[in-house]
């Protein structure tokens, strides 16, 4: 685990015990501090016992606190804990805040973050790939793999790679990475910010820690992104702050089975400049983007079957990051609905010329149908299964089955992983095991 002598002799308070609280208390334990723990759930606190004290924030004095650290599932705009905490005079922090300030106590490394509504797992994912496959010693972490405060810290010349969303960065003041990026920046999270304006200026934030020498790199396709853009560019030296450079990387865009799309070419533009600002040389770049392998649930191939692509891309929880995956195939079989964050489809009405028919799950089942009918056949399935039986029956050889909800996951499903997990089955259930000698590509 990463510890510090930072934390020595300090007092903490950590609220919320899942993956990422966990590892934080014992890297806070290792590191010689004084930890206060809650979680509304028994089971963690007992696990701890003994080793902490177990109280409810809410219920004691946080005067006498370094600082309260918790997870960034906790809403910072409404949550009375942190009225309270201002009011005492104590930071409200989070995991990547304890990281970067035990940063000077780590073997000689760089940082890079990176951040947007759609494309930073995989562009976090594919700029881990990239080092560890050219040799160079990496880790991944933040909103993506192992919590970063409970992996093992680096040899010298190692590279942290951390995907960062806006709750995360809201709990964080001191990390200025080294290479930094942002992807792109739609409406998300509204519940959680005063506006989109405010959404978009807790994006900017990772940018602004960063000290003007130190590199950035920007999907500019969009207006938002461009605006944090040019403030960057304005206040950094020359060729520190850049846009993502497209056009270099499109002609051999065909070689990289994992990597369609044009959301696909950003990211994978983005990824190249962040890893030759790391050092790696251009057939590095190259040999890296062609041998990934994706992401779980973000336009994963699942398989060939009856000459029948399915991919799972059940991780594309609202319209804005569905569209892309329309964009990337002719002829596609949709599956599409779940719980709405949207009224509407408009980010992907545009690509709709790709679509052969539409399958309907969930609660936006109705008004996704509604909406997609004036365009496309569309079937009403209601249940996932339903909907890959259909999809099954109907799709033809040359043509692509796409689980992209556009939705969020609970109405029938715990996460958007599960959604993912329980599609993957069906589809081999249903389909794979219809065929003999099916490529599970």
């Amino acid at each position: 685990m990463i510890t510090s002598r930072a934390f020595a002799d300090k007092s903490y308070c950590v609220l919320g015990l899942a993956r990422s609280g966990m590892a934080t208390v014992e890297a806070l334990l290792a590191s010689g501090a004084r930890v206060t723990a809650w979680d509304r759930r028994p089971e963690p606190c007992e696990q701890l016992a003994g080793r902490v004290t177990i109280a409810d924030p809410m219920e004691i004095a946080l005067d006498h606190f370094d600082a309260i650290v918790v997870s960034p599932g906790v809403p910072l705009n409404t949550h009375p804990l942190v009225p309270r905490a201002q009011a005492a005079g104590v930071p409200v922090i989070g995991d990547i805040e304890l990281f970067a300030q035990a940063r000077a106590d780590l073997p000689e490394h760089k940082v890079v973050g990176i951040t947007g509504t759609n494309g930073k797992s995989t562009t976090t994912a594919l700029v881990h790939h990239l080092l560890e496959s050219a040799g160079v010693p990496t880790e991944m972490g933040g909103n993506i793999g192992l919590p970063i405060m409970g992996q093992e810290p680096l040899p010298a010349g190692g590279v942290y790679v951390l995907e960062l969303s806006s709750y995360q960065i809201d709990l964080t003041s001191s990390l200025a990475c080294e290479a930094a990026a942002l992807t792109n920046i739609t409406p998300d999270h509204l519940d959680r910010y005063d506006g989109f304006a405010a959404y978009a200026a807790s994006k900017a934030r990772l940018l602004a820690m960063q000290g003007a020498e130190q590199f950035a790199v920007f999907g500019c396709a969009d207006e938002p992104t461009n605006a944090i853009h040019r403030t960057e560019h304005a206040r950094r030296a020359q060729g520190r702050a850049v846009c993502a450079d497209l056009d270099a990387l499109a002609p051999g865009q065909s070689d990289w089975p994992s990597l369609q799309g044009p959301h696909n070419l950003q990211n994978a533009a983005i990824a190249a400049a962040l890893g030759a600002e790391l050092g790696l040389t251009e057939a590095q770049i190259v040999e890296g983007l062609a041998s990934f392998a994706g992401l779980p649930h973000r336009m994963e191939r699942i398989g060939t079957y009856h000459d029948v692509l399915w991919v799972n891309d059940s991780k594309a929880t609202n319209p804005a990051s569905t569209a892309p995956a329309l964009a990337a195939f002719p002829r596609i079989h949709w599956i599409c609905g779940g719980l709405p964050k949207d009224g509407n489809l408009d980010e992907c009405l545009p690509h709709l010329c790709n679509v052969v028919r539409a399958y309907t799950i969930g609660e936006a089942g109705e008004m996704f149908g509604r909406l997609l009918s004036p365009h496309v056949p569309v079937e009403p399935c209601e249940m996932l299964c339903e909907a890959v039986r259909r999809a099954c029956d109907k799709a033809q050889a040359g043509e692509v089955v796409l689980l992209s909800p556009a939705c969020a996951s609970f109405d029938q499903f715990r996460d958007y992983e599960a959604r993912g997990d329980a599609f993957r089955v069906l589809v081999r259930e249903l389909c794979a095991g219809s065929e003999t000698g099916g490529d599970a590509a």
